[in-house]
């Protein structure tokens, strides 16, 4: 579960504008938005300190205690949106949404297969493949996971594994289909044809007869009272 609370110092920003951003990027400063009941607040955060509030165990699901410089009231907050620099990958502005503990809210975690090479179809050969990589949970902001971790050491060759079989987290709803929400699967694998290969050789690769060869020892018989079909009769005079 989530559990993690970090204490989130920021600055307030009075400055607006994409100049000003750029220059506070450059400063090591992230500039952010904090939303609450009916008001939006501009704040400026340094990136290392941000970085920090994000690393902990409980990830971009951890709830933050912002405290605006000036004041000492905390506002627990969770990440509602970031954005990242396109060339280096860093956090560029962040979006935070003010949430009250003792209501659920509704998130978005990640879901993480565990066993895969211990499932049986896996030891057979199959593929172990997994259609649904997020699911929509609702928890109280405490109680959000990081992510959702699933055993599959159990599936067999042709199996689905769906939300409906997956056990019940303390505190978690989950929000998708539980019949139609298909977690994870293994099939067979498939061979691939190659384009210059004669149906032949596709008989023989796959380990059975071509149509030349089950045919009857010493080919068909001909018809009776003549001569095989193709051949030109004779007449007696």
């Amino acid at each position: 579960m989530s559990g993690d609370r970090f204490r989130l110092e920021v600055k307030e920003r009075d400055r607006l504008g994409s100049a000003e951003t750029r220059r506070l990027r450059k400063q090591g400063l992230i500039p952010g938005v904090l939303y609450g009941k009916g008001t939006a607040k501009p704040f400026l955060v340094a990136e290392r300190t941000l970085r920090a509030a994000l690393a902990t165990g409980s990830g971009l699901h951890a709830v933050l205690d912002v405290v605006v410089e000036g004041s000492s009231k905390p506002h627990p907050s969770i990440l509602k949106e970031y954005q990242r620099d396109p060339i280096r990958g860093l956090v560029s502005h962040i979006d935070l949404q003010e949430v009250p503990l003792d209501q659920p809210m509704h998130a978005t975690v990640n879901v993480h297969l565990a066993g895969g090479d211990d499932a049986p179809g896996v030891r057979e050969g199959g593929v172990l493949s997994q259609p649904t990589l997020t699911l929509n949970v609702e928890a109280l902001p405490m109680e959000v996971p990081e992510s959702i971790e699933v055993d599959v050491s159990g599936l067999e060759m042709n199996g689905t594994l769906r939300l409906a079989e997956i056990p019940a987290h303390d505190g978690v709803t989950f929000l998708d289909d539980p019949d139609e929400t298909v977690i994870a699967t293994i099939t067979a694998p498939t061979r691939e044809v190659d384009p210059d290969e004669t149906p032949e050789d596709a008989a023989e690769a796959e380990g059975g007869d071509s149509l030349l060869e089950q045919a009857p020892e010493g080919g068909a018989d001909a018809p009776a009272g003549g001569d095989a079909a193709g051949d030109p009769g004779t007449v007696e005079g």
